[in-house]
């Protein structure tokens, strides 16, 4: 049947012509050509869907789009292409064929499906903002969204190649084609949405130059000697990667918790990267991390003593990321720590490394006289960094609740381990699987040592206690 044939009736009402065209685009994307018994093409029609397009690639731009962003011109130019490339292939199919009412077929049929899409972008991404959605989507959503804005042309250009009976091989290549040219029109302007945010270069001031040794300095000097004779527990957090709070927050709450319940006040220090931070607390570089280090070894007594040393950032395999712009810095290896725990002269350690794959830090620490923790296997995601959270899963199963109803490692990383996979069930995330490995020396040990560590806790009346949730 060709397209000189195909006649379209419009209906006497407006909303019955609108909810046809709804449904003439939902057999265009499932690919059948039932699509063109129910367009009604007309001028009306066009127009508001028109409008409808529009306004939900802009609400979908608006919602994806970060704080302080502004109009881009550029993008609603770059949107507008399509329509007016759908619509000027529609002219031309209505004067090859002499069919006048093909005119706004094709371009009806794409922006009704093109507002559908737009409208489903958005309430995704609605979900997104209110943190309603898992991690793991936010890597698949981009291409989730590029699928769907392929498949709405490619459906049309099927049910078109349909109805004129080309060859398939034909069909094969048109579509091929068309998948190229979209998929890079769309990367290509990736960076010209309709809300674009105003790039910040990171500044820093030219007092933090100057502050930043003087807090270093400040923080290792504050470290108290240990005394001779008794056992005493030192604290140090290392927060990695500075663009987002929930690290920073995650050691506060850590060290709160042990100079507070645990009593490591004037035996604790804490290494900060983040973008709002410079003027207040010393920065975590490999220089940094190697300076407190070594000042808690000399402090502490190697043979009485015990680091507990927690790290917290994003994460890959043997790499703790430290990053805190516009400042270049290395990432923290896995070797690098041990090599620089044992420098120091640390014998007795608990390590806590709160990111994912952080398991794979744990054959480069593990010692007889080491206890490492870990929020995820070696090859597992960690889960709950995100800009709004006060700890990620881990920090917060383990550190804000689990240890503060235990009187052992063990137990606390056991009743943690258990909120932790209850959670991602819940949320649909792939376990992240925590490790635990306790050095062979450690295992007689740390009874003892916990003994001191839990006794500070039970010592604390009541209204001393802080809660660290």
């Amino acid at each position: 049947m060709s397209l000189s044939s195909l006649k379209t009736v419009s209906l006497q009402r407006f909303s019955l012509n609108f909810a046809a065209n709804i449904i003439a685009a939902i057999w265009m994307l499932i690919g059948s050509t039932r699509a063109f018994s129910w367009v009604k093409p007309t001028f009306v029609q066009f127009a508001c869907f028109a409008l409808i397009a529009l306004g939900s690639n802009v609400l979908f731009s608006w919602l994806a789009a970060e704080s302080g962003s502004v109009f881009n011109e550029q993008g609603l130019v770059s949107y507008l292409i399509w329509p007016v490339i759908i619509l000027l292939a529609g002219i031309i199919l209505a004067r090859r064929s002499g069919n006048q009412s093909l005119l706004f077929v094709p371009a009806v049929l794409w922006l009704v499906a093109d507002s559908i899409s737009a409208l489903l972008q958005s309430l995704v991404q609605f979900f997104g903002t209110q943190n309603w959605l898992p991690d793991w989507s936010y890597s698949f959503l981009p291409v989730l969204f590029l699928v769907l804005f392929l498949w709405q042309t490619l459906a049309l250009l099927w049910i078109f190649s349909q109805r004129l009976r080309t060859p398939w091989w034909e069909r094969i290549i048109v579509l091929i084609g068309a998948v190229a040219l979209l998929t890079i029109w769309q990367k290509n302007v990736a960076d010209q949405p309709i809300f674009k945010p105003i790039p910040v270069e990171p500044i820093l001031e030219e007092a933090a130059i100057y502050k930043q040794p003087e807090l270093l300095q400040n923080a290792l000097a504050s470290i108290d000697a240990s005394l001779l004779g008794k056992t005493e527990w030192y604290f140090m957090g290392v927060a990695g990667f500075a663009g987002q709070e929930v690290f920073r927050s995650e050691i506060n709450h850590a060290r709160e918790l042990f100079d507070v319940r645990f009593g490591t006040s004037g035996r604790s220090l804490s290494l900060i990267n983040n973008r709002y931070s410079w003027l207040d607390e010393p920065i975590a570089t490999k220089t940094s991390i190697l300076r407190g280090l070594k000042k808690i070894g000399e402090q502490m007594n190697s043979d009485e003593d015990v680091l507990l040393l927690t790290l917290s950032s994003h994460g890959n395999e043997d790499i703790l990321q430290l990053a805190n712009a516009p400042v270049a810095m290395d990432n923290l290896e896995s070797a690098w720590l041990r090599e620089a725990l044992d420098e120091a002269g640390i014998r007795w350690r608990v390590i806590i490394v709160s990111a994912c794959y952080s398991g794979s830090f744990i054959d480069e620490l593990t010692s007889p006289t080491t206890v490492v923790i870990t929020a995820s296997a070696a090859d597992k995601m960690s889960f709950g960094c995100t800009n709004s959270a006060e700890m990620t899963y881990f920090g917060q199963a383990f550190f804000a609740e689990s240890l503060r109803k235990n009187t052992s490692f063990a137990a606390a990383f056991k009743d943690a381990s258990l909120r932790i996979q209850e959670r991602e069930s819940m949320m649909g995330f792939e376990p992240s699987e925590p490790q635990m490995v306790v050095g062979s020396l450690m295992k007689t040990a740390l009874p003892a040592f916990e003994q001191v560590l839990f006794d500070q806790q039970r010592a604390l009346p009541p209204s001393a206690i802080v809660d660290t949730n």
